[in-house]
């Protein structure tokens, strides 16, 4: 199940997209996305350290995208708020870990399963990107 956290993230990376090239202040963000100030700021530091936005302080500042919109994956923000995608820790790509009931992987039929449901919900995560969720809100333009 996707996270209230990762759900608040894409809703303000997108609002973000959706702006343009000026900053986005978290006020406006969290006014027009109906999310938590407060929450959202502390998703905001998380989205800066992942190197998904940057920050500019002052009363003209606010946050913009880190690379364009068609470059940040719906992946790139799960991993950033969530950590793994994969439902099990052996199946990861990116945050391997054994599971310390399995007595051997090469056999395991969980792993098995859920490698491949990892590579069906990869191919869609890592290929949707901000611009292409925007592009997909007006039917027109698809």
């Amino acid at each position: 199940m996707l996270s209230q956290r990762a759900r608040y993230a894409l809703k303000a990376l997108i609002n973000i997209a959706r702006a343009g090239d000026g900053p986005q202040q978290v006020s406006a963000i969290a006014e027009q996305e109906n999310i938590p100030r407060k929450f959202l700021e502390t998703i905001m530091g998380d989205l800066r350290r992942g190197a998904l936005v940057t920050a500019t302080r002052g009363n003209a500042g606010g946050y913009r995208l880190a690379r364009p919109a068609d470059l940040i994956t719906f992946a790139d923000v799960l991993r950033t708020t969530d950590g793994p995608i994969a439902m099990l820790p052996c199946v990861s790509r990116n945050f391997y870990e054994r599971c310390e009931d399995c007595s051997d992987e090469a056999t395991c039929a969980l792993r098995h399963t859920f490698s491949e449901v990892r590579d069906a919900v990869n191919g869609v995560l890592e290929h949707r990107t901000l611009a292409a969720a925007i592009a997909a809100e007006d039917p027109a333009s698809v």
